[in-house]
């Protein structure tokens, strides 16, 4: 039996986590499949065929300690899935401009090295909106994500001087559909499509996630989604083994909110068979390597 990891956390107690879903599918394929937290200094990670990033939900605590982990197990002979380069590339949300600028329609926004209140007093009429977004450019799970209305922009100069005072961060209008209809995350294993998810925030809050209270739904992806996502996996170079495109409506069509490629959650729960179809694009990924 082959053996391969999946790269984790020390706890998971409080996240929703689905990847010991994989566990059957991937002893159908001849795979012995374990969760390793990435801060267990122990590891031998010679003893795997296989890496699979899938749920190191703190990374974002000590990115240097993670990219340290990452190195190592990229040194292994064991392959490291996504890749070392696409993470160094998407654990920055600057990857958005890159993407914007070579024709995909992201949320409208600012990068900020470091707070200035007058850069962000203005933001408001940079973006012509009368609510924004504020969050690091480096982040996870909602962390640090202040949603400010316009009239109450004062109240937040304290807080936002103290959490960005040598931190870049990204300003982005609030978009109202992720309160009225939610945010779309499209599921893509290799090249193979898999499923669609909407996600919808809780009564008086605009975080989709499940542990700050999102409700999920298996949806219908719609044609124009699918061909954003193709269109984005098209730029993507190396091919990640495992991509989720983050999609809301926004005027007469769909903008990016977020492309994940380091530790989404897949939501193998969502879609009974897509345990299975990640098994098997990932084993068929390995017989090609």
């Amino acid at each position: 039996m082959k053996k391969c990891a999946f790269l984790s956390m020390d706890s998971l107690e409080d996240y929703e986590c689905y990847d010991h879903l994989l566990f059957e599918p991937f002893q159908k394929y001849g795979w012995s499949a374990e969760e390793i937290s990435w801060r267990n200094r122990q590891a031998n990670w010679d003893q795997y065929e296989a890496v699979i990033i899938r749920s190191p939900w703190d990374y974002q605590q000590d990115p240097k300690a993670f990219f340290e982990v990452l190195k190592e197990i990229e040194a292994s002979s064991a392959l490291l899935e996504n890749k070392l380069e696409l993470v160094e590339w998407n654990i920055d949300k600057t990857y958005l401009r890159d993407l914007e600028e070579q024709g995909i329609t992201i949320v409208p926004s600012l990068w900020e090295e470091r707070f200035d209140n007058g850069t962000y007093m203005d933001s408001f009429k940079r973006l012509s909106s009368d609510e924004i977004i504020v969050k690091p450019t480096i982040s996870a799970g909602a962390e640090d994500t202040f949603r400010i209305p316009k009239d109450r922009a004062d109240e937040y100069t304290g807080q936002l001087q103290s959490t960005f005072a040598d931190r870049p961060y990204i300003v982005q209008p609030f978009m109202p559909d992720i309160i009225k209809e939610g945010e779309f995350s499209l599921f893509y294993f290799g090249d193979t499509y898999s499923h669609t998810v909407l996600k919808t925030p809780k009564k008086d809050d605009f975080r989709v996630q499940e542990e700050h209270g999102g409700v999920l739904k298996l949806v219908e992806a719609e044609p124009e989604m699918r061909q954003i996502s193709r269109k984005i996996l098209d730029l993507i170079t190396p091919q990640p083994l495992y991509a989720r495109i983050d999609l809301v409506r926004h005027e007469n069509g769909f903008a990016l909110m977020e492309l994940e490629l380091i530790e989404p959650s897949l939501y193998f729960n969502m879609d009974p068979q897509s345990p299975e179809r990640f098994a098997k694009v990932f084993d068929e990924w390995m017989r090609n390597q």
